[in-house]
């Protein structure tokens, strides 16, 4: 398990822990600040994203220093986890509010209006959450069409995230101010931020999850579908087996490869007792 698991979820899944969604957690006042600056400070995202691409063209030293850091520092603030659609279900079955807003990677990264990202609450209509985020910004909630908060049913929010695994996003939950859990993001490595760094640039901050994908070879046909979904590199195809392969080293078990699997040949296993992935996160 994740070392999440370990200090915030009591050996379970920390983001299954219902008081990691606690209203509560809101009375902090670094907490508060911190998320207003991050709803609020597009331009400081757009910054950061030039200087990660700058880190990419450092030695490799540097590159290593700076990820530790990095890595310690949103541990603390601002922190994800990929989460299989199975356990998103069960997020939403005890969650009170489930609000649809603005992805703020595609912000920064479109230039547009991307709803992808879910805030979840124990709270009512969005519980204290939403009343920061509509305080600082009102779009951020709303976006520039929507009247009022599109909130939605645990039904519609399930709905919602199995259209996007067929887009091929995986699912991702996000701490403000660790272990505070307050959105549910959908997430690719071309426009997602986070992915990007973590994937792209190898600057972890997110966890993989406490999955990893199987293939059972006698039940795959070969099509593969699989592949295009994949967002971490981790499926390639046999030529000669005819037959698609994951390396177990590279996948973050999102399960999204399931969705567009026909033959169901796609199953998940607990990572701890998947000796070549047990220890990655």
């Amino acid at each position: 398990m994740c070392e999440f698991c370990v200090k915030h979820g009591e050996g379970e899944k920390w983001y299954l822990q219902a008081r990691n969604y606690s209203d509560d957690l809101l009375s902090d006042i670094r907490r508060r600040r911190f998320i207003e600056e991050f709803v609020s400070d597009t331009d400081g995202l757009v910054r950061a994203n030039k200087r990660l691409e700058m880190l990419g063209k450092a030695p490799r030293l540097i590159r290593s220093i700076v990820g530790r850091i990095v890595t310690r520092k949103m541990k603390k603030n601002h922190f994800g986890q990929v989460v299989p659609i199975e356990d998103i279900e069960k997020i939403f079955g005890f969650v009170n509010s489930i609000v649809r807003i603005s992805c703020i990677c595609r912000r920064v990264t479109l230039g547009k209006e991307k709803r992808y990202c879910y805030a979840v609450s124990l709270g009512p209509d969005g519980g204290g959450l939403a009343e920061i985020m509509r305080g600082v910004d009102n779009s951020f909630i709303n976006g520039p069409d929507a009247a009022e908060n599109e909130l939605l049913t645990r039904d519609e929010a399930v709905a919602a995230f199995r259209e996007h695994e067929r887009e091929g996003l995986c699912h991702s939950v996000w701490t403000f101010q660790t272990p505070f859990i307050a959105a549910i993001c959908n997430c690719d490595r071309s426009d997602c931020l986070a992915m990007r760094t973590t994937v792209t640039h190898a600057l972890p901050v997110m966890f993989r999850a406490e999955y990893v994908a199987n293939i059972a070879p006698q039940a795959c046909s070969g099509c593969r579908s699989c592949l295009s979904v994949c967002q971490f590199g981790a499926i390639s195809y046999s030529a000669s087996n005819k037959k698609a392969v994951i390396d177990q080293r590279w996948c973050y078990g999102c399960g999204v490869c399931r969705s567009v699997c026909k033959t169901k040949a796609i199953r998940l296993e607990e990572r701890a007792r998947v000796p070549v992935a047990g220890n990655l996160w």
